[in-house]
């Protein structure tokens, strides 16, 4: 039977676009490119208008005191995002052994407790700490706040790791006489690591973000201390807050591509060390 030919260029699964329809994507796409100009030029429009690209609003960040500032508030948001971290790590591991527990109670109870935390909102539990036990010590507040949230999401991205294992690796294991704990440590979290890695880093990627909320129970970290800078008119020009966001936010970015940076380094360290491990094997 001879094959129909088919266009190199033609997809299986859908149609390719005619004349028509790649010239109607080519005037949507102009109409977007226009209608977010238009958008760019009224806030620049609207900023200039309010005095906030005024030259004198950058020379708050001559003086020493307000650089020590930023400084103090960088410090203060990686010191909650790294006592965060870890906390997040170390209790998303025991709710996750938790949920993959035989003993029914201790599973229960492990997914009742990642169940609740997914599902508290995260500014909601960070200030009810904050009022009910923290208020002479938000940082706490902030740190465990994020801790319980980010360790519950780290357990369902763990278990969901262990579980996408097949399944003949476990059986395998425990056919040889191993007990459990040894198939999760030598078998099945060895094997889960290379595939959950990403989003665990993902998700400390956010965590670092979060740590912006402690804004709102006045913790001196970064974006506090910038609304601080930001409410002091310190010249006749007015309140620096444009230049203050300028500034705060290539430090947010800079933070997440470098946590992101080494998430990649780590992983693609994994790789190889597994590609150099099944060579050797063969």
């Amino acid at each position: 039977m001879k094959l129909l030919n088919r266009p190199a260029t033609a997809s299986v699964l859908y149609d390719a676009p005619g004349p028509r329809t790649r010239a109607r994507y080519r005037v949507l796409g102009a109409l977007s490119l226009v209608g977010i100009a238009g958008l760019l030029w009224y806030v620049v429009a609207a900023l200039s208008d309010n005095g906030q690209f005024d030259p004198a609003l950058w020379d708050a960040f001559q003086y020493t005191y307000v650089q020590q500032m930023i400084v103090d508030g960088l410090l203060a948001t990686l010191k909650a995002f790294g006592l965060a971290a870890v906390f997040s790590l170390a209790l998303g591991t025991l709710l996750a052994a938790g949920q993959l527990s035989d003993h029914r109670p201790v599973r229960w109870v492990c997914t009742s407790v990642v169940q609740f935390f997914r599902a508290m909102p995260l500014l909601i539990l960070i200030v009810a700490l904050y009022y009910a036990f923290f208020a002479k010590d938000p940082m706490w507040a902030l740190v465990l706040g994020l801790s319980l949230y980010n360790g519950a999401v780290q357990a369902e991205i763990i278990r969901s790791g262990v579980n996408a294992v097949p399944r003949g690796q476990g059986e395998a294991a425990y056919a040889l006489g191993m007990r459990k704990t040894q198939v999760m440590s030598g078998i099945l979290v060895p094997q889960a690591v290379r595939s959950m890695l990403p989003s665990m880093i993902g998700q400390l990627v956010v965590t670092l973000k979060d740590t912006s909320l402690g804004f709102v129970i006045t913790y001196n970290e970064l974006l506090f201390m910038g609304k601080k800078i930001a409410s002091q008119p310190l010249n006749a020009a007015g309140f620096p807050y444009i230049p203050v966001v300028l500034v705060i936010t290539p430090i947010y970015i800079a933070l997440c591509l470098l946590l992101t940076a080494l998430a990649r380094w780590i992983e693609a360290r994994g790789r190889r060390g597994a590609n150099r491990r099944t060579s050797a094997a063969a």
